[in-house]
């Protein structure tokens, strides 16, 4: 064995001391003169060396106890079972021979002990891995299905450090966005068709996507860390990786989570995965990836190196119509909007709800106070302004077949009762006032709230709940009312739910409720209430006041409801008439799908604006 010329050997030494320095400042290790543990100081996972070629080269001087690869670390660890192995090993190997990984010399030295390896436990929430989701053929068709050299929508681009293609819509690279008004005129392959429902046996979630993104990867390249746009798609983000294995790595609040992403396995982010964690593939042309092993009858993990091939992701997503209403605010881009289209006070109580400082407790006690108490007070009045049924709802339950069971969730005086004479009706309404208006009028009403209804699942073969569900104060309790909808009704049984929009004037025609303004001018009073907020001392919250017949400037609110008792109009002189505020809670553009979307079993049949509402037509599976 030849020995190290003494410029060489006088070289390692200063190395060898930046070295010793290091380890004890990175991970408390000190080198010594002499040890089991041999530290391989210029060769690691960084650098491309596999744990399988260590254990090749060290094994002919002795019994290898372990061998330890940190992830980042351009140095790794090598246990013998005594001295004398080690010493045989750093003689026979230290400045002797050429690391082809990284064409330099090997470099050893000894130090006190070896570092375990941390292999992290952590799982991003909602974040489910399914391996071999399809078959080896089922691959090669789906990679042949794509035409690359189709110049179409200008598809088919190469990206700095990939190749990528779009069907059903273009995810914009430009403002991380989709046009959702243009839609591309290619369609999801059918070759895809058969992943729905093989997701829908495996996972129970119901994924009808209408965008996909083709990314291929060359070794050495990779995407970018990032959150999907939340108001670009939905919840659910489903991702096939085709042609070669890769690792994804997860970011969030300082947490790192490397996720091996096998080839033909299926990646499902839902949730906080999907709306809190960043998510990227590093650009190289390995990865370091855990391995089990099984030794003298114990299954041990540990890190390696798995070189890359050409890998091509199918990332299945569903077009978001509207705005995000997620509960990860710091990522989500339509809170963050939804914040700059408001200011002082005002942000901050819109942001009340969203930030879900209204506990059950205090939201039931509010709906009792500003919803039940209030449409009490106000029966007579309210029930003699609604008289007219609205032509899209009337045609849902003339549409029921005859002898249909159909249940009106907030019937208040039954107006949408007798459509149909050759269906059977029942009515459910908080308000017992309300509900004995529509009794008296000789329908089959109970009382109750529409969070606890009182009926045996499958009893309905449709419902309606129409302006009853913007009374909800909470995200949660709004979720909680469709559900209770969904259980009653029938499988296959339908539903019809109306809530009131913020949005009063699309395309540039203004709602009936705007609409009436224009007849009559604003009050005094109307304006005093502009800039007036409601404050509900023993719930501790305040809210913003609606001016009647404006546009709706806040999201969570309370409308003024002026009585008018019979006679009042020409009745005592200076006589005032009591105002009662009701809670609403407005909704955007695609807020209801979204909350609709939530529900297994649901499918949404038909989304639509009527009058200054936004409406759905749900359907049970």
């Amino acid at each position: 064995m030849l020995a190290m010329p003494e410029k060489q050997k006088r070289k390692w030494e200063k190395k060898q001391k930046r070295i010793s320095h290091m380890l004890f400042r990175d991970l408390g290790i000190k080198t010594c003169e002499s040890s089991r543990f041999l530290m391989i100081c210029n060769a690691g996972l960084v650098s491309g060396l596999q744990r399988e070629e260590v254990v090749e080269l060290f094994s002919p001087f002795g019994g290898i106890e372990n061998v330890v690869m940190l992830p980042g670390k351009s140095y790794c660890f090598v246990a013998y079972s005594d001295e004398k192995c080690s010493e045989k090993a750093y003689t026979s190997l230290h400045g002797q021979v050429n690391l082809q990984v990284c064409d330099a010399t090997l470099f050893l030295a000894y130090c006190e002990r070896d570092e375990p390896e941390r292999i992290s436990s952590t799982w991003p929430n909602g974040l489910i891995l399914i391996n071999g989701f399809v078959t080896e053929e089922e691959e090669n068709t789906l990679l042949n299905c794509i035409n690359w050299e189709s110049n179409n929508d200008q598809q088919g681009r190469n990206l700095k450090h990939r190749r990528v293609k779009h069907y059903g819509y273009e995810f914009r690279y430009d403002n991380n966005n989709v046009d959702k008004d243009t839609p591309l005129t290619e369609d999801i392959p059918e070759q895809c068709a058969f992943l729905t429902q093989r997701l829908l046996n495996k996972t129970g979630f119901n994924f009808k996507p209408n965008q996909l993104t083709v990314n291929e990867y060359q070794p050495g390249q990779g995407i970018p860390s990032h959150v999907d746009t939340h108001s670009a798609f939905e919840d659910i983000i489903v991702s096939l990786s085709l042609g070669s294995s890769a690792v994804m790595e997860f970011r969030c609040n300082g947490e790192h989570v490397c996720i091996s992403l096998p080839r033909r396995s299926l990646l499902v982010m839902t949730g906080e995965s999907r709306y809190r964690w960043a998510h990227g593939i590093t650009p190289r042309k390995m990865d370091i990836v855990s391995v089990k092993e099984e030794r003298n009858g114990k299954v041990e993990e540990y890190l390696s190196v798995r070189h890359r091939g050409t890998r091509t992701s199918f990332t299945f997503r569903r077009i978001l119509r509207g705005e995000c209403f997620c509960d990860f605010h710091q990522q989500c881009d339509s809170f963050k909007l939804r914040g700059m289209n408001t200011s002082g006070n005002t942000s901050k109580q819109i942001s009340k709800e969203r930030d879900s400082c209204l506990n059950d407790e205090v939201a039931s006690r509010l709906e009792a106070r500003h919803v039940r108490d209030v449409y009490e007070e106000i029966a007579s009045h309210f029930s003699e302004t609604r008289h007219k049924a609205w032509p899209n709802i009337s045609k849902f339950v003339e549409d029921l077949a005859a002898g249909s069971i159909l249940l009106d969730i907030g019937c208040g005086n039954g107006k949408y009762f007798g459509c149909n004479k050759g269906i059977f009706e029942v009515g459910c309404d908080q308000s017992v006032s309300l509900s004995t208006v529509a009794k008296d009028r000789g329908f089959q009403i109970f009382t109750c709230n529409c969070l606890h209804l009182p009926l045996k699942p499958g009893t309905a073969d449709a419902c309606i709940c129409i302006a009853v569900i913007h009374h909800l104060s909470t995200k949660e309790r709004r979720l909680q009312a469709v559900i209770k909808i969904v259980e009653v009704l029938r499988s296959g049984g339908q539903a019809l739910i109306y809530v009131w929009a913020k949005e009063q004037e699309r395309g540039k025609v203004k709602s009936t409720y705007l609409f009436q303004m224009g007849k009559k001018s604003a009050s005094v009073s109307d304006s005093c209430m502009a800039s007036m907020e409601h404050q509900i001392a023993e719930l501790n919250i305040s809210l913003p006041v609606h001016v009647n017949r404006t546009d709706f400037k806040h999201g969570d609110l309370l409308v003024p409801w002026k009585l008018n008792s019979k006679g009042d109009s020409g009745g005592d002189f200076g006589r005032v008439n009591p105002t009662y505020f009701r809670y609403y809670h407005v909704f955007e553009e695609g807020e209801l799908d979204s909350l609709c979307s939530q529900v297994k079993g649901v499918n949404v049949k038909k989304s639509y604006y009527d009058q200054g509402n936004w409406c759905v037509l749900i359907e049970k599976e």
